[in-house]
């Protein structure tokens, strides 16, 4: 007690470990956004380095989109979010199966990384809902 006087330390709670506006799902929504132009290019090029420069891009916006997806599931979303959200945990795993080599990773079909983005926005919808209360 004597210690917390001298340096005047208070205890603070948060639903989080860092102050909110760390976390947010609009990262993971920009790389899908990103791969889905990527896909449109790619489709449009006959220029076979382009496509292959595509590609590797793609791979990679792909990786940071489960990225993103993998940090709001395991550092954000607390076990109060997965209580009143049940279907947050498939959400996720479904969204970052389609950011996978089965999805954006493995395809240049816009359709996919259409998929992606529906997931992402529905993963957002609940963000927003527990950023409000």
């Amino acid at each position: 007690m004597r210690l917390a006087r001298l340096f005047h330390l208070d205890t603070v709670s948060a639903h989080c470990d860092l102050p909110c506006g760390v976390y947010d799902p609009a990262q993971a929504r920009i790389e899908a956004e990103s791969i889905k132009m990527i896909c449109k290019k790619a489709a449009d090029s006959d220029d076979p380095d382009f496509h292959t420069r595509a590609l590797i891009i793609k791979e990679q916006r792909s990786e940071l989109v489960k990225h993103h997806l993998w940090v709001l599931w395991t550092d954000y979303f607390k076990p109060p979010h997965f209580e009143k959200y049940p279907q947050l945990h498939t959400l996720v795993n479904e969204a970052t199966k389609l950011a996978g080599a089965s999805g954006t990773k493995g395809s240049l079909d816009e359709s996919v990384a259409d998929e992606l983005l529906a997931k992402i926005d529905e993963i957002a919808a609940i963000f927003k809902e527990t950023k409000a209360g």
